[in-house]
């Protein structure tokens, strides 16, 4: 039974890679943090929401991690 053992410490273990980036369109974004068009693109301007990423010429995505991070700290805000 020693060698089970022996066996079991040597077998690699899986490792837990992080879920892939889940990439949001404008209207996704409208939908979650209850903004205008023209306010999430003024804010991101003031550096007071995520940048959006460029995937071409008509087509702008935010990663869902970086949205949601950032509700959680707006919401952290006392009114």
């Amino acid at each position: 039974m020693p060698n089970a053992t022996l066996d079991e410490a040597h077998t690699p273990q899986p490792t837990q890679e992080p879920p892939p980036a889940r990439l949001l369109r404008l209207p996704e974004v409208i939908a979650r943090v209850g903004l205008r068009r023209s306010a999430i693109y003024q804010r991101m301007s003031e550096g007071r929401f995520p940048r959006s990423r460029s995937l071409g010429p008509k087509c702008a995505v935010w990663v869902e991690a970086e949205i949601d991070e950032w509700i959680r700290a707006v919401s952290k805000i006392p009114s």
